[in-house]
């Protein structure tokens, strides 16, 4: 399996790493618009061929995937390109900058019979499968509530709002843990930049079931903190990705509401138990990542963070610009 990266920025960097020692797979180029990382990829990886035009990778017949991992307005027609041209893809997250331009790649990888996958990398760290696994086991309960703060002092970027930056990833892991399907979001955002680009937003996904979701996203913090609470009815679960080993701590507390003749009073009953730290699977999530997209290219199996994941991101993504635009109004998820 001959694989061609495109982009060799700091994921880039962290991608030829993890594709240019797994088993199965030869990466042979490698495409940057800046000549000096020429000299970086000779020590990174000598056996692969640096270039500057995405071209001689997408149209190279003797390439059977591309990864790319690129600036996101540059997404769609890279990946537009590389399918049409005969070869599996990877895409750095979002998939696009436009849901109808996602649905487009979608198509064209259906009709030519090619894996299109999106990075969403946590979906393959050992804290989300283990959460993931303690949901799916009912050990949780019923999920009442997702909370998600990512917050840092940030890089601006230039073509997307810090949601589409950073809440890509924690939406990415409440649409892999939670089945049910959201209805509405509601985002409000502010830009402190000439661009009108937001750098501080925040975003409320809506559930029939009465579940609620919500994510904090800033590029403007004075302290970096990436922490996600999951509440159910019998147990609630901490991720704090900053932690270096207890990453994921599962709290026995809870509450009950109880009835009363008095319909006036609130009575609730707390309860407050043990704390459990489970063992989390160490082995690098960008290596399963790219394990799977490998795997997928062989035996046509479907992996974990594949096209239909990444297009339902968009969807909540898409409808939260529109929410922001338009003063918080509540968007309909289509």
């Amino acid at each position: 399996m001959k694989i061609g990266i495109i982009g060799f920025g700091y994921w880039g960097t962290n991608l030829i790493r993890n594709f240019a020692n797994i088993n199965g797979a030869e990466l042979v180029k490698v495409a940057d618009s800046r000549q000096e990382r020429k000299q970086f990829l000779e020590k990174l990886c000598p056996t692969a061929e640096f270039c500057n035009d995405s071209r001689q990778i997408t149209d190279d017949k003797n390439i059977d995937a591309v990864v790319i991992a690129t600036p996101v307005f540059t997404h769609y027609e890279l990946a537009q390109r590389s399918l049409i041209n005969g070869k599996h893809v990877m895409v750095e997250k979002p998939m696009s900058s436009d849901l109808k331009q996602a649905e487009e790649l979608i198509e064209i990888s259906e009709k030519n019979g090619k894996v299109l996958m999106v990075d969403h990398t946590y979906l393959y760290t050992g804290a989300v499968q283990k959460m993931k696994n303690l949901i799916d086991q009912k050990q949780i309960g019923n999920i009442k509530y997702f909370d998600s703060t990512r917050i840092n002092l940030g890089l601006f970027q230039p073509d997307v709002n810090v949601l589409w930056d950073l809440a890509t990833h924690d939406i990415s892991i409440l649409n892999y843990l939670v089945k049910e399907k959201p209805s509405f979001v509601q985002a409000s955002g502010v830009s402190h930049t000439e661009n009108g680009i937001e750098n501080i937003a925040y975003l409320t996904v809506k559930y029939d079931s009465g579940f609620i979701a919500h994510f904090n996203c800033s590029w403007s913090s004075p302290v970096k903190i990436r922490m996600m609470l999951i509440g159910g009815d019998k147990k609630m679960i901490v991720f704090n990705d900053l932690e270096p080993t207890e990453k994921v701590k599962v709290y026995d507390t809870g509450y009950e509401h109880k009835t009363d003749e008095d319909k006036t009073k609130i009575l609730v009953d707390y309860r407050a138990g043990d704390i459990y730290i489970p063992k989390l699977e160490t082995k690098e999530a960008l290596a399963s990542m790219a394990a799977d997209f490998l795997n997928a290219i062989k035996t046509g199996e479907k992996t974990i963070s594949d096209k239909f994941s990444g297009l339902e991101v968009l969807k909540i993504l898409e409808a939260s610009q529109k929410s922001i635009k338009d003063k918080g109004r509540e968007i309909k998820i289509q």
